[in-house]
């Protein structure tokens, strides 16, 4: 086989900084939605798998949470699940959001230019940003230390402005190898935890302040009641008395408003009429309490 013929596969990390649009990147590249999305910081918790099928090749991207500094257990989760995705990698993007790189951006971009091996450092949301930003960063990253990058792509994942150049970049970029799942499946999440992280868009979606850093979502049940209809049954756990109220909002708008909304998605995703049951339960200092965080799937039992 010559080598325009050989199966090309790989893993691909991705990574930066909360709110760059990593998430929504991996959204674009796969071409469905899988990892949710919002304008709060660490809205991605987890690592989360999708993978990208072609005839000439498959590419196993990880979307990881943002790099920041642990301030919680669950902090210390998700930082460790972001490094995790870097063990076997066979390529990286680190994602900064054009027009804003900061300091802490650069730190990011810097210690990944050592990497060794395939890396392209993605400047997002050029949508957002004027282009005399965008050439300032270019600029500013084509001089060591920053250089080391295989390429640079000013890029809108929103619009899907150069993601098709990014998925060539990096196909180009795979080793020869196996065809690691099938053509048809684009994430390893199983559906209730995608019907929970859709309903945790939904409430970081309507609430403001601290509120939503202390939101984690629980299935209870899931129940086929008829060949059509799905019966869902979640928990809202919120870390203070206080905040249930907040949730819950006046006559219970607040949230009735995160259901309708998230009932909508989970009936997009499951293909069948959803009766969706929320409950806002309070669960003091959640995010630090070991039981609590593998309750609701942050740890894996042998952590």
């Amino acid at each position: 086989m010559n080598e325009a013929n050989k199966y090309r596969s790989g893993f691909t990390a991705i990574l930066g900084r909360p709110n760059v649009g990593k998430s929504t990147l991996l959204n674009a590249l796969v071409g469905e939605k899988i990892a949710i999305v919002s304008d709060k910081p660490q809205t991605t918790r987890r690592r989360v798998l999708g993978v990208m099928s072609m005839p000439q090749g498959q590419i196993v991207f990880l979307d990881t949470p943002g790099l920041t500094t642990a301030r919680t257990k669950l902090g210390e989760y998700t930082q460790s699940a972001a490094y995790e995705a870097l063990t076997g990698a066979d390529a990286i993007v680190v994602v900064a959001a054009a027009g804003t790189v900061g300091p802490k951006d650069r730190d990011i971009i810097e210690k990944f230019s050592k990497r060794k091996l395939p890396k392209i450092l993605v400047l997002n949301k050029t949508d957002v940003a004027s282009r005399e930003a965008i050439a300032r960063d270019l600029q500013s990253f084509s001089i060591p230390p920053y250089d080391q990058y295989d390429a640079i792509l000013p890029m809108s994942a929103k619009t899907g402005d150069g993601v098709e150049t990014l998925r060539s970049l990096l196909f180009d970029r795979m080793p020869e190898g196996p065809h690691f799942f099938p053509d048809d499946m684009i994430t390893d999440q199983p559906e209730y935890m995608l019907c929970a992280e859709i309903i945790r868009e939904k409430a970081l979606t309507h609430l403001r302040e601290e509120v939503p850093h202390g939101v984690g979502v629980e299935i209870q049940r899931v129940e086929k009641v008829s060949v059509s209809l799905t019966e869902i049954h979640a928990n809202i756990y919120v870390e203070r008395a206080a905040h249930k109220g907040i949730v819950l909002g006046k006559q219970g708008r607040m949230l009735r408003s995160i259901g309708t909304e998230a009932r909508l998605d989970i009936e997009k995703l499951l293909n069948t009429h959803i009766s969706l049951q929320l409950w806002v339960k309070v669960r003091e200092d959640w995010r630090n309490r070991a039981d609590d965080l593998r309750t609701l799937g942050y740890v894996r039992e042998r952590d």
